[in-house]
Formats: C-alpha cells, sequence, structure tokens
C-alpha cells in the first residue's frame, strides 16, 4: 500500500489510509486515518489522496512538535509538585504539634492515625481514577505502601509524604512518557525539587527560529546578530541565576550589565522585539505567557552614567586637525588612510560610503567629474557630489592604482560584507595616537563639512543634498529634482582646501 489507496472488501470505492506514528497515537486519537475518495476509478484515486496525505502528515508533525515542547515541561511540574508536597509535609507537622503540647515522637499512633488514613484514603481514590487513565500499578503500590505503615508517627509522616513523591512521579511518567533515564532523573527531583532550577524559556531552538523569521523578513544581519546576542546573554544569566523570564529579573539582569542608560534601552528594545514575535508566532511561549505583561517594558533606566562620551555631541575637526591627522597617517606609511581622510574632509561623506567608491562611481555629468553614491542609510543617502577641485589629482591617482576597481583599499572587511571594518579600527588607533577624544570620530568630518558649508552661506536644503540628508520639506524631497551640478560644484568648492594647489581641470575622466 505504498501509495496509500485502499478498497474495503465488496466495495469498487477507493479510500486513501494512513497509519497514525504509534508514540502520536494518544494526541491524534487513533491509530489509522482513512477517508473515503468517493471515486471508483484509481487514476482519480490517486489525485484525490494528495490533500488529506498533507494535512494529515502536517497534523502529525504539529503533534509531533507539540508533545517534544510539552514533554519540556516534565521537570518544572515535577518541582513545583514536589515543593508543594514539601509544603503540605511541614503543614501537617505544625498541625500534629499544634494539637498536643508534647514532642511529636511522643505522640501515639491513635493520635496521628486519623489524619494519615485520611490521606491514605485521598491517594486511594486518586488512584483508582490513575487506574482507569491507564497509570497501571498505582493501587497495587498503594495498598502495599499502607501495609508498610510504620507505628511511629514521625515515621507515618514521612512515610505518606514518601508515597505521595512515589505515585506523583508515575503519574509524571505515564503522563510524558518518560524513559528509564528519565524516571531516575524523576526520582531525585521528586526527593528534593530544588536540584532543578528553571530553564530560561529563550533557548538556542527558539532563537534559532526567531533570526530565520527576522532573516526572512529582510532584516539587516548586523542588527538582527546584535539583538539575537543580547538575548542569548539574558538567557546565559537567566540560567546561570536559576530564575524565571519576569520583570524583576530583567530588572536584575540589567543592573548586572554595567551599561549605559541607552545601551540598556537598546536590550530592552531586543527583548521587546522577541516577546512581540514569541507571542504571535510561537504557540509554547504563547501558552506560558498567555496571561504576563510583557517583562521588558515600564523599566526606569538610571541617570548618567556609561561610557565618557555618553549624551555628549561629537567635535569636528578643524583643518587644522585634519593636516595633523593626515600627515599622522603619512608618517605611518598608511597612505589609504591618509586618502579616506581626504575624502571625508572634502566630502563628509560616511566612511563606509567612500569605502564603497570604484572607478564606475566616478562620472562626468554637464561637464563636471563627480562621485555617484548610491543608496545607503536613507533614500537621501544616493545622490551625485561633484568632486571637489582640490581632491582631482588625488582621484586620477587611485583611479590609475587600484587593483580592484575601488579607490580606497582596505585589507579585509568583516562578515557583514563591510568595507570599512578595518581602516576603520586603523582610524580610531590613529586618532587616539594624535591626542584627539573619543568625541572625535570618523563621521565628525560630516559634522565639519555641513558647519563649513553652512558658514559659507550655502544653502541649508543644498548642503543637506550635498551630504545626503533628508531636508524635512515636501517641496524639496518629493517635488524638487534638486540643484544643478554646476550649483552643487560652486556650493562644495567652498569647502577649505587642506593645501595651496594649483587649480585642476574638472572635466579630466578616471
Amino acid at each position: 500500500m505504498a501509495d496509500n489507496l485502499i478498497q474495503k472488501k465488496g466495495e469498487s470505492t477507493w479510500y486513501v489510509r494512513l497509519a497514525v506514528p504509534a508514540d502520536l497515537q494518544k494526541a491524534i486519537g487513533c491509530k489509522v486515518r482513512i477517508q473515503s475518495l468517493k471515486t471508483g476509478l484509481r487514476k482519480q484515486a490517486m489525485d484525490a489522496r494528495l490533500p488529506y496525505l498533507t494535512q494529515w502528515k502536517a497534523e502529525f508533525a504539529v503533534a509531533r512538535t507539540e508533545a517534544q515542547i510539552r514533554k519540556e515541561n516534565w521537570r518544572p511540574e515535577l518541582a513545583e509538585w514536589g515543593s508543594e508536597l514539601d509544603a503540605d509535609t511541614v503543614s501537617h507537622f505544625m498541625e500534629v504539634t499544634k494539637r498536643n503540647s508534647r514532642k511529636i515522637n511522643e505522640l501515639s499512633p491513635e493520635e496521628t492515625e486519623d489524619s494519615e488514613e485520611n490521606n491514605f484514603a485521598i491517594m486511594s481514590a486518586a488512584a483508582n481514577q490513575l487506574e482507569a487513565a491507564g497509570v497501571i500499578g498505582v493501587i497495587d503500590f498503594l495498598n502495599e505502601s499502607l501495609a508498610r505503615m510504620p507505628s511511629n508517627p514521625l515515621e507515618r509522616v514521612q512515610h505518606v509524604a514518601q508515597v505521595n513523591r512515589e505515585i506523583m512521579l508515575k503519574v509524571i511518567a505515564a503522563d510524558y512518557g518518560l524513559t528509564p533515564l528519565e524516571v531516575a532523573e524523576g526520582q531525585a527531583i521528586a526527593l528534593d525539587p530544588t536540584v532543578l532550577k528553571p530553564k530560561s524559556p529563550i533557548t538556542s531552538a527558539r532563537l534559532k527560529t526567531y533570526r530565520e523569521f527576522r532573516e526572512s523578513r529582510g532584516g539587516a544581519p548586523k542588527h538582527i546578530d546584535q539583538q539575537v546576542g543580547k538575548m542569548e546573554r539574558l538567557s546565559d544569566f537567566l540560567k546561570k541565576e536559576g530564575l524565571p523570564l519576569n520583570f524583576d529579573t530583567v530588572d536584575a539582569w540589567l543592573k548586572s550589565l554595567d551599561r549605559a542608560p541607552a545601551t540598556l534601552g537598546q536590550y530592552l528594545m531586543a527583548g521587546t522585539a522577541l516577546w512581540k514575535w514569541a507571542m504571535k508566532y510561537d504557540a509554547a511561549w504563547r501558552e506560558e505567557y498567555k496571561d504576563k505583561v510583557n517583562p521588558f517594558v515600564a523599566h526606569e533606566l538610571p541617570q548618567g552614567g556609561g561610557s565618557e562620551t555618553a549624551g555628549k555631541d561629537r567635535e569636528i575637526y578643524t583643518r587644522a586637525d585634519t593636516l595633523k591627522l593626515h600627515q599622522a597617517a603619512l608618517d605611518n606609511g598608511d597612505k589609504p588612510l591618509a586618502d579616506l581622510i581626504a575624502l571625508g574632509w572634502y566630502t563628509g561623506a560616511r566612511i563606509e560610503e567612500l569605502c564603497r567608491l570604484n572607478r564606475d562611481s566616478v562620472i562626468t555629468v554637464d561637464g563636471i567629474r563627480c562621485f555617484d553614491f548610491p543608496k545607503s542609510k536613507s533614500k537621501a543617502s544616493k545622490r551625485v557630489v561633484p568632486i571637489h577641485p582640490s581632491l582631482t589629482t588625488t582621484i586620477d591617482r587611485l583611479c590609475e592604482e587600484t587593483t580592484d576597481t575601488f579607490l580606497i583599499p582596505t585589507s579585509s572587511h568583516d562578515h557583514y560584507g563591510k568595507r570599512s571594518h578595518a581602516i576603520s579600527k586603523a582610524f580610531g588607533r590613529l586618532r587616539t595616537t594624535a591626542g584627539f577624544s573619543k568625541l572625535h570620530v570618523f563621521h565628525s568630518f560630516r559634522h565639519t563639512v555641513v558647519t563649513e558649508l553652512i558658514r559659507a552661506d550655502v544653502p541649508d536644503a543644498l548642503a543637506k543634498e550635498l551630504v545626503g540628508h533628508e531636508t524635512g520639506s515636501v517641496t524639496h524631497d518629493v517635488y524638487s529634482k534638486g540643484a544643478s551640478t554646476a550649483q552643487k560644484l560652486t556650493a562644495i568648492s567652498k569647502l577649505p582646501a587642506l593645501k595651496a594647489e594649483l587649480p585642476i581641470d574638472v572635466t579630466t575622466t578616471c
């Protein structure tokens, strides 16, 4: 029956039949799925059977997944049950002691047997229900335990508690289908529930599914890695401390991080992103936290603190600063870094934009040589910017010297494909050695260029167009085609030259 088709005796009608895997029969509620295809033609039956087989196999897959997820709950359920039993046992000791001022070891069996026999009566009724549900051997076990009831009052209380533990384990083992090895582990948990610490719900498998979801929605790899990494750190914290996921444990985690408020806010945003995804797409998570609020919201973050640059504006580079950095790079024998610094001064472009410039990025528009910057960060980042007259000699040289078409050679790039990774680190080291603060970063050149353009009376909209910022004006951003190439050349030429140079023919091409 490889095609899953059968005909019942005496019938011409075809049926589709699929055996339910043994481990799923209890969840599915039957041993076999069978459905009439309402046709006596085998060819039609072959086509008609497929939707049923697809649906049934999907049901099996869901049932198996739910069973696997559910089985993960047996340890915490057993530990919780055991903790309640411990509390009940202590309460029973207190109750017996309260009824009689003498030490419990001095009480007669008659003074405690009513309470213990009542407990056994309750357990006996439960045992009958368990036997009816398929948990075999509970009644025999209970009767044998009753026959071994000690006469010492203290031992009687302990004996009842132990019987309760054994029955509790039998129920869990039958309910979850535990293996012998898992039953042995369960005995240790039943005996001492504290040996089991809560497991983090932020499992590796769950984070893998979350990552795949984010990737399928076109998320930036670096952003996804950062958010998943933050949740991995939270999961490690919960596992190490043996804590559940709730507002208080998230608060404790944040305090353990010793990060700036802005950074802590990013951790909370990462947590909220995971929470929203799980509540919508993860059935097990949704069931576990259905009556819980998002533990990543409403936190009061500390004010101040963090890094020395937190909350401070970046500094700009003056012409003297830039000459100092440029010469320091040359003194170190790092000509690519010196060229990158010059490009930053004359364009105000982002470091990754500059590192992605290649021969094809140098174009001529209206007879004027320009950089063609593709879209990077926003719609406005796609722009054409005339090359500053003082930069043309450098661009000619870079076009001639390149071995891979890129104007700025880099030794390596990171696994996100960023070409600027290594040279950005080199610039940071150079800046520090040259005595500049952490408020001076490569991005400061953007601040410098905007400042210089404004001081040179370049209109605000044109300055923003040159550096790739949106103006915030519907008229300009939506309807205007922007300044002419000649207007942009006039504006960019107002940036001060780093060195006195002779005029260059701006129509030269790569």
